[in-house]
């Protein structure tokens, strides 16, 4: 039987020891507040006015209506017996202010912050750490990167060091500061949760996701690694209620800085373009193209005039490379592409027919805008398929309409293997099994050879845009 006082002393060790551990674990915790005092003077307060039109109601002569809260019922009073802006309402402008924040990249006055921060305004106002207010100039905005160079009239400015994002590894500790709500040279501390995020319409940013706090007014804001170099721009967050919600994504300074350079240098950015529209590979994609594991960027249509097309690259193929830097999904080509050079031969690894296969491939400069035509087609019921569905020929002038050779139009589906994978009605399908479709005569009899229980690849047209599906053949026709 253990004593009293023998308890007591291992209850003391026992205390000691976690005491012991918690201090341990609390030296491991990095501190924060010699790279913030140092960061801290590069970083800026951007403020934007904006002027937008806006009406002024029917009120009598003489009277005006006061500045009511947002959400007053007496604002609702008021429209009831004065109505609504327009029908003779009197047009007037106001101004819209918004915040955001950004840091300084040279002495002599540029500061990089995000487009979507500065974009419109009428004035912008970068207001330094040591409380100066100075009207900016833009020097270049980029839509597509949603990056912004400005110009202020100083000399002698504290300059952010600027490092390596590519250096960066998930789990490693990062630093925000900006100005969220207007509160400004506030931190916030996170780790780097993810590498080389694709966002929707977000193609040629390969994105740090942290869960650094980052609200609005952060954005243009400078995300710090533990050395006190900026390694990210604040862009995004990820939110259903417009707050934080441990979502924030940063834009790669390796990325930022490449397009503050052609901004400052030229007034634009240039990016490689290779023309083609691709999709990931699915594991039921990668069986049907003889593929032991899904990976890559699968070509569903090379565009017209483009360098793919005159480099040889087909629909179907599945690019595993490009310039030497491995595509392991489809998001990350669009990156990889826009930052190689335009005019110079670059090697591009696709597979073929289950083989490897190395092109060269001279990249053009990305286009403004691209356009997919698109068709409105009222099609016949036939009867349907193997694979469930009714097919009909397309007419002359829907090809011509739809720059097609070939294909057949999705008239009806019906419950089966083609409704399980994806195929939708007015889809046109331009290829099975890696053979094209010239029309539907041919078409069902690739259908009739296709081997039972196998998954193959089907290539549709839909709304304009090509996209592979994988499609499992019925063992009886």
């Amino acid at each position: 039987m253990v004593s009293l006082k023998k308890l007591g002393r291992m209850f003391v060790f026992a205390a000691i020891a976690l005491a012991g551990a918690a201090n341990l674990q609390a030296g491991n915790l990095p501190d924060f507040t010699d790279l913030i005092e140092e960061a801290t003077d590069a970083v800026v307060n951007i403020s934007t006015t904006q002027k937008v039109k806006s009406g002024h109601m029917n009120l009598p002569e003489g009277i005006e209506i006061p500045d009511l809260p947002e959400g007053s019922p007496f604002g609702d009073l008021f429209k009831h017996f004065f109505g609504e802006q327009g029908g003779g309402a009197i047009p007037r402008e106001r101004d819209a202010k918004s915040l955001g924040s950004g840091f300084i990249i040279s002495k002599d006055g540029y500061v990089l912050t995000n487009n979507h921060v500065v974009k419109d305004a009428d004035e912008i106002i970068v207001r330094l750490e040591d409380r100066r207010e100075l009207k900016a100039e833009v020097i270049g905005i980029d839509e597509r990167s949603d990056v912004a160079v400005l110009k202020i009239d100083a000399d002698n400015l504290p300059v952010a060091k600027i490092g390596k994002s590519d250096a960066l590894k998930v789990g490693e500790w990062v630093v925000a500061i900006g100005s969220p709500f207007g509160f400004d040279h506030s931190a916030t501390a996170g780790i780097v949760s993810a590498m080389g995020r694709a966002l929707p319409r977000e193609n040629y940013v390969p994105f740090i996701q942290t869960d650094v706090a980052i609200n609005p007014g952060n954005s243009g804001g400078p995300l710090f690694n533990l050395d006190g170099e900026v390694v990210g721009v604040n862009s995004q967050i990820y939110s259903r209620t417009g707050g934080y919600m441990g979502l924030s994504f940063s834009i790669p300074i390796e990325v930022a800085m490449d397009v503050a350079d052609q901004l400052k240098s030229s007034g634009k950015v240039s990016r490689g373009w290779l023309g083609v529209l691709i999709q990931d590979v699915t594991l039921d994609l990668a069986e049907s193209f003889g593929m032991k594991h899904p990976r890559g960027a699968l070509v569903a249509k090379v565009l017209p005039d483009s360098p793919a097309l005159a480099s040889g690259i087909k629909v179907g193929d599945i690019i595993v490379e490009f310039n030497k830097q491995e595509v392991m999904n489809s998001s990350n080509l669009p990156p990889i592409v826009g930052s190689s050079k335009v005019g110079v031969k670059l090697p591009v690894t696709v597979i073929r027919n289950a083989r490897e296969k190395t092109l060269s491939v001279k990249l053009g400069e990305l286009p403004d805008d691209q356009s997919v035509a698109h068709a409105d087609v009222q099609p016949e019921k036939v009867k349907d398929n193997r694979l469930g569905f009714n097919a009909v020929d397309l007419t002359d002038v829907q090809k011509q309409e739809l720059e097609l050779e070939g294909g057949v139009l999705v008239s009806h589906l019906v419950t089966g293997p083609a409704s399980q994978a994806g195929v939708r009605k007015e889809d046109i399908i331009l290829a099975i099994d890696n053979k094209a479709v010239t029309n539907l005569k041919q078409f069902n009899e690739i259908v009739k050879d296709l081997p039972g229980g196998k998954s193959v690849a089907l290539l549709v047209q839909r709304g304009g845009s090509p996209t592979f599906l994988a499609i499992k053949v019925p063992n009886e026709g």
